[in-house]
């Protein structure tokens, strides 16, 4: 874990609701990961899948967790089209990063039960790029790959 993950595991809500020292609307939790109701939620129904080990970010997240949480939010999201409150589409959210609207500085990812007229957008109209600005880009992801195991 990086000193600025280890620094914010200190007084981090998250940790308090993963080790059950504050109070969360449960809906799921195993020895990895709990998902709870998202005290500010975008839609009815909106909830959060956290890892249990404090994780700022995707940087300090191990592999097998991350894995683990994406497959517990898929769960989730299946679990919300047969509920009592089904749900007429899903949006799976991460915001990895202040400028990437992250809260919270605890890893986690929101699952959001959408139903017709329920008043939350996403609206960009982004430009194309062109195909040699989109190659470089590819080849730059490409070269730092290896750096990410």
């Amino acid at each position: 874990m990086t000193q600025s993950a280890t620094s914010a595991a200190q007084g981090c809500i998250f940790c308090a609701v993963a080790a059950r020292q504050a109070e969360a609307s449960v809906v799921y939790e195993d020895e990895a990961v709990v998902a709870f109701m998202d005290l500010s939620p975008v839609t009815p129904g909106h909830l959060l899948v956290v890892p249990r080990k404090h994780a700022v970010g995707l940087e300090d997240l191990d592999k097998a967790t991350g894995a683990h949480v994406w497959s517990v939010g898929h769960d989730m999201a299946r679990a919300l089209r047969r509920s009592t409150m089904p749900c007429e589409g899903i949006n799976v959210l991460l915001c990895d990063g202040e400028v990437a609207f992250q809260t919270v500085p605890h890893f986690h990812l929101h699952v959001i039960p959408r139903y017709a007229g329920d008043g939350w957008t996403i609206k960009v109209t982004p430009p194309e790029r062109e195909r040699s600005l989109l190659d470089r880009d590819a080849q730059a992801i490409r070269d730092a790959i290896a750096s990410t195991d």
